[in-house]
């Protein structure tokens, strides 16, 4: 049995430093996630070059996997739904979940295609942009999922990047179904901006099935609220959620819960990083720390900081996960969970 169920895009990010004059002749929306075809990546690619702007690091990427993985990384048993294609970067990405101690199942994951991709702009204020050519991600549908791993789960979890695609309506249908046949709480990512801008809809139709959580920064939950006001684009996701948990950089973090009686937001202070290198899998961090010690049994405040200090030493370095073993370590400094 596994406490963590996730579905989500199966990446390989290839990570690239680079300057705001260079990103911008790159066309790309500062601070998002842009979709593209093979073609434009690869022309991409070739414009870097042609800045001397090489590849820094190759990583196992997906928003929901970097969830996962932290979740594993800091002792849970944990379960990835993905798609990868039948080619090299498809045994990297699975072998790298392995090594996380995510289980997946290679005959429902893998098919035949090409692996997705993500190219990750850092620029020097630690900020990522991102272009992603989904490749085999964008075919996963009712075959790669293996619904009997929710018996005995605590979390299941949905990548918001997934609203995007329309046709996955009734995989997500499924799952909260048997989700909550089994009293499994179900927790769903907005990801990034540009899903809540341009796939509002489809993280509602997913909340209208039944949520229980919400994890976004501040910036997402005002343009999914339309409002300027934190407090208040705070409070517009306790409309369909009891527990929102919003988190804002350096920043205190919102925790919403809608109780009783009434609704509490709180502002909770967290752990941040000395120097910002690279924001690329802060908040998937976050939300996958957050939900190992809800299901450790602290209590969210604790969740809060336990998360907020992955986040923080994930920022502090290139790349969007920490090693396995900095995950252990980030447990055993927090004194939080013995």
């Amino acid at each position: 049995m596994y406490d963590f169920i996730a579905i989500g895009n199966a990446l390989v990010d290839t990570e690239f430093e680079l300057n705001e004059e260079i990103l911008a002749k790159t066309g790309l929306a500062r601070g998002s996630m842009t979709l593209a075809e093979k073609d434009t990546q690869n022309a991409l690619f070739s414009k870097l070059a042609s800045h001397q702007v090489y590849s820094a690091k190759k990583t196992g990427g997906g928003s929901a996997a970097n969830s996962v993985c932290a979740f594993a990384g800091l002792g849970g048993t944990a379960y990835y739904h993905c798609c990868v294609g039948d080619d090299e970067f498809g045994e990297f990405y699975l072998s790298d979940l392995a090594n996380f101690g995510v289980r997946t199942c290679k005959d429902k994951a893998m098919i035949h295609g090409v692996t997705g991709s993500c190219a990750v702009l850092v620029t020097p204020d630690g900020e990522r942009t991102m272009q992603t050519y989904l490749g085999a991600s964008s075919e996963i549908g009712m075959k790669n999922i293996d619904f009997d791993v929710l018996k005995g789960a605590k979390i299941l979890y949905l990548e918001g990047y997934l609203a995007m695609n329309e046709t996955l309506l009734p995989v997500i249908r499924q799952l909260i179904s048997t989700a909550k046949t089994n009293n499994v709480k179900i927790a769903v990512s907005f990801a990034d901006p540009a899903v809540v801008t341009f796939a509002k809809q489809g993280l509602l139709d997913w909340l209208a099935l039944g949520a229980d959580m919400i994890f976004c920064n501040l910036d997402e939950a005002k343009i999914f609220s339309d409002s300027d006001d934190d407090e208040k684009a705070v409070q517009t996701l306790l409309d369909y959620v009891n527990l929102a948990v919003v988190t804002n950089g350096k920043n205190p973090t919102h925790l919403a819960q809608k109780l009783a009686e009434n609704i509490s937001i709180e502002k909770i202070a967290v752990p941040s990083a000395k120097a910002v290198v690279d924001t690329n899998g802060a908040g998937d961090n976050f939300a996958g720390a957050f939900l190992y010690g809800l299901t450790q049994g602290l209590d969210l405040k604790k969740c809060v900081m336990l998360a907020g200090l992955v986040a923080s030493q994930v920022v502090a370095k290139f790349g969007a996960r920490l090693d396995k073993s900095d995950y252990v370590n980030a447990k055993k400094s927090n004194d939080l969970i013995v």
